[in-house]
């Protein structure tokens, strides 16, 4: 532990950290992709990128090496829905930026702007082995919240990883509520808005010419508004009919979810509900769906792994807390994922504490070994935070794993990750040494065993 902390020092110290080679060896090495852990591995880190991680890799002349022995390590934990960095104390409305009641727009809303990566909860995270999470804002008086992003919890001011990664929209009971008190109306309302979409997103150039470009449904590159030349999508040359409902930011902000540009997260939980959401695709064949909560998804789990949609679940949701979620069971995501289904976990019903995330996971684990219920494999259970949301949001390729190629998000861990116990003692993202502390644990510390006289009185009279 001791060389390791030394290590951690030197590599904090550095101006160069990313551009180091650095092997972290002798660990239990989980590569976050559903495998199961290798003993007495190493993890080789370049340039603030994984360059190989297993057993048996060689450790390159002239890294820097950190000794993991008797620790664990893992790629950093993906928080696969979250309002880190939106809210700091949620009764204060100047400090709450996860919803906007009173504005007269709802899909244009774009949360990248109002991130605050010094926000506490991002620190906490961090110190709970979170280097990445998927930020969504809540839904104000439509069904439509807004775009949300992709962040990094790192120490620096630069937190996006991807603007506008998605469109977030509610059905359900929630948005039964929004569109005027109906399930009926909330389908309607949906509709409406995907034909206001289509009918300004006709005058959409195509990428670097004029006339009309015929998206792809791999698509992954962001469609700002203020990127489309001409800003003819929202120009006066737009003829709209007289019976529109959104505005027209809002409208062009819901192009590119009807050309398949841009995910479209979907939050539903009853199987009837889940089920007309994936009947949407036949009316809108672009539209590339998460679907987040699912309570009841192991109902209609077939259904959902035929029509190839990525789940976020919460793992914690066993309990009949709505109409909407009478068949929830903790068997939920283990019985989704036995039937095909690409499950991320996530504390959709607490998405300000993600640091617990693990906790959920390790459940799973455990909910494998009691008779008649549905768990998931220690690697299975990893990967359901760490690389199933990076695929789920297109980034499969970029965060989620220890495979060659990978940016450097790893975590060192003094125990098995998924135990409660167990903490991170070692941080990198991209590449770079993070920092552990926050508020919370400086707090802890000064009050642990405290002097007198090293303190300042609470008063003097």
């Amino acid at each position: 532990m001791k060389r390791l902390l030394i290590l951690a020092a030197a590599l904090c110290a550095s101006t160069s950290v990313a551009a180091q080679t650095v092997a972290i060896t002798g660990g239990t090495v989980a590569l976050g992709d559903g495998s199961e852990p290798i003993e007495g591995g190493t993890v080789v880190v370049r340039n603030g990128r994984i360059v190989a991680a297993g057993g048996g890799v060689a450790v390159p002349a002239g890294a820097e090496v950190v000794d993991a022995t008797g620790k664990w390590v893992t790629p950093g934990l993906i928080a696969a829905f979250s309002q880190v960095g939106l809210t700091e104390v949620d009764a204060v409305a100047a400090s709450n930026d996860t919803s906007a009641d009173d504005s007269p727009f709802s899909a244009a809303i774009d949360v990248t702007p109002a991130i605050n990566p010094r926000a506490s909860g991002v620190s906490v995270s961090r110190g709970g082995g979170i280097t990445r999470a998927v930020v969504a804002p809540s839904t104000g008086k439509s069904i439509f919240a807004g775009q949300g992003a992709v962040i990094d919890l790192g120490s620096d001011m630069e937190p996006i990883t991807r603007a506008r990664a998605f469109q977030y929209v509610v059905f359900g009971e929630s948005g039964a509520d929004e569109a005027g008190g109906s399930r009926a109306a909330n389908f309607v309302l949906f509709r409406n808005a995907l034909r206001e979409a289509r009918d300004i997103g006709r005058f959409a150039p195509i990428s670097g010419g004029g006339g009309q470009r015929e998206p792809r449904a791999n698509d992954q590159r962001d469609f700002p508004l203020e990127e489309v030349p001409d800003n003819r999508l929202l120009g006066s040359n737009v003829s709209r009919s007289d019976d529109v409902l959104l505005t027209r930011f809002d409208a062009a902000a819901l192009v590119p979810v009807l050309q398949g540009r841009q995910l479209l997260v979907v939050n539903v939980d009853r199987a009837s509900d889940i089920l007309q959401v994936l009947q949407l695709k036949r009316e809108f064949p672009n539209l590339r769906l998460v679907l987040v909560g699912v309570a009841e998804g192991w109902t209609v789990a077939d259904r959902i792994a035929a029509a190839g949609v990525p789940v976020i679940a919460d793992a914690l949701a066993d309990l009949p807390a709505s109409f909407e979620q009478l068949a929830a069971t903790q068997s939920n995501v283990g019985r989704m994922r036995a039937a095909g289904v690409d499950v991320s976990v996530a504390l959709i019903g607490d998405a300000r504490q993600v640091r617990l995330s693990k906790q959920s996971a390790g459940n799973l684990v455990a909910l494998g070994r009691v008779p008649g219920a549905s768990g998931l494999s220690w690697g299975e259970a990893l990967a359901s935070i760490t690389s199933r949301p990076a695929e789920a949001f297109g980034l499969g390729g970029e965060i989620g794993s220890l495979r060659p190629g990978r940016r450097a998000d790893v975590v060192v861990w003094d125990g098995d990750p998924l135990e409660n116990n167990s903490a991170p003692v070692l941080m990198m993202i991209d590449g770079v040494q993070q920092p552990l502390d926050n508020r919370q644990t400086k707090l802890r510390d000064r009050y642990r065993n405290p002097q007198e006289g090293q303190l300042p009185k609470a008063y003097d009279r």
